[in-house]
């Protein structure tokens, strides 16, 4: 599927993702024409989905992020669809898993305070469609963070 070309500059592109087209080419060893068409031929084949910022969101004033484990009630008629579909119109849900097992669904939502939390969890969370249990895990420290694959 990938060669050792595409590997080495998929290599690149994980840990440095701001290169250049000319710098990410010479790190990988080949020329920038190359280079390119092989980012493009991956982005095709949708192995490269995306390029994007890692927002630091304490620094831009969100210092409180509360990862909600959710029990649905799975004898509603598409409980999934209908509480997904309206978790995504919450801007501070800014991510949303689901699971097979006890938890059905993960929402991971940013608050600038606890007082903001508060308003975000009455006003927009427990409103949420087929909720049938909620736990709430607050977030304390990340550990590790580690989205680079051993290519």
């Amino acid at each position: 599927m990938l060669d050792e070309t595409d590997r080495r500059i998929l290599r690149q592109m994980q840990a440095e993702p701001g290169l250049s087209a000319a710098a990410l080419a010479e790190r990988a060893g080949t020329t920038a024409a190359t280079c390119a068409r092989r980012i493009e031929r991956m982005r095709a084949r949708g192995i490269i989905r995306a390029e994007r910022a890692r927002i630091n969101w304490a620094a831009l004033g969100y210092g409180v992020e509360v990862s909600l484990r959710i029990t649905l009630d799975k004898t509603a008629r598409n409980a999934f669809d209908i509480f997904i579909e309206q978790a995504r119109k919450i801007p501070e849900v800014i991510e949303i898993q689901t699971f097979l097992g006890r938890v059905d669904v993960r929402l991971s939502v940013l608050a600038r305070d606890m007082a903001h939390y508060r308003q975000i969890y009455r006003s927009r969370i427990l409103p949420l469609p087929h909720i049938n249990d909620i736990e709430a895990l607050m977030h304390l420290s990340t550990v590790r963070t580690n989205p680079v694959l051993p290519l």
